[in-house]
Parts: C-alpha cells; sequence; structure tokens
C-alpha cells in the first residue's frame, strides 16, 4: 500500500533530524545547487546528468551525515544535493538505513539510488581513506572533491581500493574538478584511482587530477567485461601514474585535451575491441601512451592532434602494439556531441589552472583559456529520453498477440532478494517471482543471437501490485533507453534488434515482485 505523501515527507524528516541531532548535517531549504557548470561529454548522452538539481541542499561534515541525507529522501530517486566540507574518514563514516538507500560502513555507498549531487563547498572536502562506490545507480554528480590513499589491502581499506568505482548497471555519472590520488601501487595496497565496470555507461571524467598510482582506472574489468563504455576523458591531468591512463575493455572512449606527465609504464591502453578517440591531448616524459599492451586481444584508436614531448615507445611484441613513435590510426570513432577542444599545445597551461578540487571550478573556453563556469539550465531530475525516443505504450497488462519470447531465454540483474531467482522472470508461472534485494534494481532478459523485439509486458507477483513506480526500459547491448514510465503493465516501442533488455525499476512502494518479464515480437 501507498504511504500518503504526508507519512513520508514525515519520516524523510525524522531520519534528517536524527542525523542532525548527532552532529555533522545541516538542513537547508531548496535551493539553487552548489555545484556549478553542465555536464559534458559522453555524461550529456542518454537523456544528460543533472544530479540532483531541483532538489534540497543539504550540508554534511562526516561520512555518516552523507549517508544521512540520503536516506532521508522520500524515495530513492528524490533529487538532493549533498555540500560536502571537511574531512571525510572511516571514523565518521557508518551504515545508516533507510528506505531510500543503501549504506555501508567505511565507503560511501551509492547504491540503487538516482538523481544526487556531492560537491565539496567551504574550505574544501576530503575523501581520507574512504572511497566513493555507485552501485546500480544513475544520475550521479561528484564534484569538487579531494579522495586520497584508498586502500584494497593493509589497513584500513574502502571500495576494494577504489577512490571512486562504478559498477553494475551505472548510468550517467559527471565527475567534476577531482583529486585523486594514492601512494603508490598495488604492493603498497592500492588499486585504481577511477573504475568503471559490469555495465556501466555514459560516464565522462572532466577537469581532474590523478596522480601518484600504479593505476590510473580502467573501464571493463576483465576481456570478457566488455558492456560498459561510452565515456569521455577531458582536461585532466595524469601525474605519475604507472599504467592504465585508462585501460579500456571494449566499448568507447574519447580523451582530449589531458595532460600527461610521467606515465612510466603504458599509457591510454585500447583492448578487447575497444575503441579510443585520442585528440590534442599533450603527453610528457612517458613511455608507450597508447596501444594495446599486455594481451593480444586487440584494441583499436583513433589519433590527431597530440603532442609527444619526450616520448619513449617499446618494441612490438606478440602481447605489445604501440602506436608509435608515428601514431597512426587504426580506426575512426565518431562522436555524437559537440566539444571545442583547445590546441594541444596549450594544453598544460590550461590544465594548471582548472584542473583539481579547489580550483573554483574554472573550465576552458575552447581558446585556451580558463573561465568561470557557466551555470546550468535547471532541467529534469531524473535522465529522461530524447526526443527520438520512444513514448512508453499503454499500462494495460493484456499481452500482445505472439510468442512470449522469454520462454527458453536466459535472464540476469542486480541483487536479488533472498528466496527468489532470476529464472522466475521466464518460467510462465505467475506463482513465482524475481524481486531486488531494494527499492530499486533492474533485470534483464537475454538471448543467444539477436532478436527482433517490439513490447514487453512487467507482471508484477500477486500481492505486490502497484508496488512499481518510475522504471526505464533499456536495450542493454545499446545502453539506450527504449521507453520509461510509472508502474507495470505493458509497454510498446520501435522494433529493436538486441540481445540483451534491461528493465530498471527507479523507484518503489514496499517490495517490488516481478512473475513475468514478457517480451514479443508483435
Amino acid at each position: 500500500m501507498r504511504q500518503p505523501v504526508t507519512r513520508r515527507l514525515q519520516a524523510a524528516l525524522a531520519t534528517l533530524a536524527l542525523a542532525a541531532a548527532a552532529g555533522g548535517i545541516v538542513l537547508t531549504a531548496p535551493e539553487a545547487s552548489a555545484a556549478a557548470g553542465s555536464a559534458t561529454g559522453y555524461a550529456t548522452q542518454n537523456g544528460g546528468t543533472t544530479g540532483g538539481v531541483g532538489g534540497q541542499t543539504v550540508r554534511a561534515t562526516t561520512g555518516t551525515a552523507i549517508h544521512a541525507a540520503l536516506c532521508g529522501r522520500a524515495t530513492a530517486g528524490t533529487p538532493i544535493v549533498i555540500e560536502v566540507e571537511g574531512t571525510i574518514n572511516h571514523g565518521n563514516t557508518s551504515k545508516v538505513s533507510g528506505s531510500s538507500c543503501n549504506t555501508a560502513d567505511g565507503v560511501i555507498e551509492l547504491k540503487q539510488i538516482s538523481n544526487v549531487t556531492i560537491v565539496g563547498v567551504g574550505g574544501g572536502a576530503v575523501f581520507d581513506q574512504i572511497g566513493i562506490h555507485i552501485r546500480e545507480s544513475s544520475n550521479i554528480i561528484i564534484q569538487n572533491v579531494t579522495v586520497k590513499n584508498v586502500k584494497k589491502s593493509g589497513s584500513p581499506t574502502s571500495n576494494g581500493g577504489d577512490a571512486i568505482g562504478m559498477e553494475s548497471g551505472v548510468r550517467n555519472v559527471w565527475v567534476d574538478h577531482t583529486t585523486l590520488e594514492a601512494s603508490g601501487g598495488e604492493s603498497e595496497g592500492y588499486d585504481g584511482l577511477f573504475d568503471m565496470k559490469a555495465d556501466t555507461r555514459y560516464v565522462t571524467l572532466s577537469y581532474s587530477i590523478l596522480r601518484n598510482s600504479g593505476r590510473g582506472g580502467l573501464v571493463g574489468s576483465s576481456e570478457s567485461d566488455v558492456s560498459n563504455g561510452f565515456v569521455t576523458y577531458h582536461h585532466n591531468l595524469y601525474e605519475n601514474i604507472d599504467s592504465r591512463a585508462p585501460l579500456l575493455r571494449g566499448g568507447v572512449g574519447h580523451m582530449f585535451n589531458n595532460h600527461y606527465v610521467r606515465i612510466n609504464s603504458s599509457g591510454i591502453n585500447s583492448r578487447a575491441g575497444a575503441r579510443a578517440k585520442v585528440e590534442n591531448n599533450y603527453f610528457e616524459d612517458s613511455k608507450d601512451v597508447l596501444g594495446t599492451f599486455y594481451t593480444d586481444a586487440a584494441g583499436y584508436w583513433q589519433a590527431d592532434g597530440n603532442t609527444l614531448d619526450n616520448v619513449t615507445w617499446s618494441s612490438p611484441g606478440e602481447d605489445n602494439n604501440p602506436a608509435g613513435p608515428d601514431m597512426k590510426s587504426t580506426t575512426t570513432v565518431s562522436i555524437p556531441y559537440a566539444y571545442s577542444p583547445d590546441a594541444a599545445g596549450c594544453v598544460p597551461d590550461v590544465v594548471s589552472r582548472t584542473a583539481g578540487a579547489g580550483k573554483g571550478l574554472k573550465v576552458s573556453d575552447g581558446n585556451c583559456t580558463a573561465q568561470p563556469p557557466t551555470e546550468p539550465t535547471p532541467g529534469p531530475t531524473d535522465p529522461t529520453p530524447g526526443p527520438t525516443d520512444p513514448t512508453p505504450g499503454p499500462t494495460d497488462p493484456t499481452p500482445p498477440g505472439g510468442t512470449n519470447l522469454s520462454i527458453g531465454a536466459g535472464s540476469d540483474g542486480s541483487s536479488k532478494a533472498s528466496g527468489t531467482s532470476f529464472g522466475h522472470l521466464r518460467d510462465g508461472d505467475l506463482t513465482t517471482y524475481w524481486a531486488p534485494a531494494g527499492s530499486t534494481g533492474h533485470a534483464s532478459i537475454k538471448w543467444d543471437s539477436a532478436t527482433t523485439v517490439s513490447s514487453v509486458v512487467i507482471r508484477e507477483a500477486a500481492g505486490s501490485a502497484g508496488s512499481i513506480g518510475a522504471w526505464r526500459l533499456r536495450d542493454a547491448d545499446a545502453g539506450t533507453v527504449l521507453a520509461s514510465g510509472d508502474g507495470a503493465g505493458a509497454i510498446s516501442f520501435p522494433r529493436t534488434t538486441l540481445r540483451k533488455i534491461t528493465f530498471e525499476i527507479a523507484g518503489s512502494t514496499g517490495s517490488p515482485r516481478i512473475a513475468e518479464f514478457e517480451t514479443y515480437a508483435d
């Protein structure tokens, strides 16, 4: 049963009030976001990335207060801007429970949520040995913060050793004006500074510093994890990084106007079919800045307008295919968004004046000049389909004609509630069901070969009808939104040929339960 709005608001305010009483959180009225500028790069695609624009603004000085702000929202998708000031560490970061959050001790956990901005304000925000973990979430902005010395071994540990890590169906993240640092490599207990895996797409890292780490970051955790991609890296400083600047496995990456200094072993490592567009970057005092390294699974690149300043190259080998010394392109990559790159020659200067936390959020104007950011135009608080995206069909649960293509197909998804099974989504039995571990989650139907689908029916289990609220239906191969709406039922969209289709529950009341995820060609 849906709670009245007044009761849900009372519950949200009560959670925040408890956190305020414990210290570390200040409630403020809804106001313009302290975050500045608008998302760039691939984060502008798939409906865009607006974070918590339009939501309440809350000030937090502890990790527990950040969690409390997330948990105090009416739903897991209620927009919020969390202004952070001070040092966040293990001593002040604890799990907070609530129906709109899924948090954990010792890590800033953005899990199964959407429409959130975390921005450093005042004297600055430092996440000291505490990582930021984004999982099964969408429409997230992280801006103007420092994350340093996050370990995967030794003590204390957090977030698998990643400064910022994303995994499991993450969509639309903009990380901007951050400083991500380690104090060594894997032997010292550190892992990546900026990692994406397990179906993470539409991400931009801009105006940030990544330094003093064995690993800058990766897209894809293994040669078989190639469902990630559409990532932009621009106006970042990579300094004293051994490798992975970044490592791409599958997907598309766009790197422009970055300054690479002392890349010690390898830089942009495109492999396992990945395609990288590498343009107008400045590579300095570095080795093997572009190519396929440590594997025979080839990747590809288009290199234009880059400056090489004291760059050395290793010899080609069975598991080593450097792009240099002549940096010839091996593919072409089309970029779907507008951008104005600076000339490579001025990149060291403009990056030094704009990149990192505490730089006043200055950006380049595309003519090698640093300037204050342009204030964003308030937009939707959740990524929504663009003008060419289809409108969802009616929610009448009467199935279309034809064969239910889910019978005999495969299925998977996000964490499931105890006692449920992904197989129950496609067994033709309305008495069995799959349920997510929380109030949000996603489930997929998949086939071994390309299959044409034009409609879906989501059938809720007995006793849970009306629980599913906001949802999105995605082509999991391309990452695009096929339809979005509210409430379970029948969904129609233009005929699409794919191998995997995903139903994302962005909001719900009670415990959502899907008895059948039916798919039809007509």
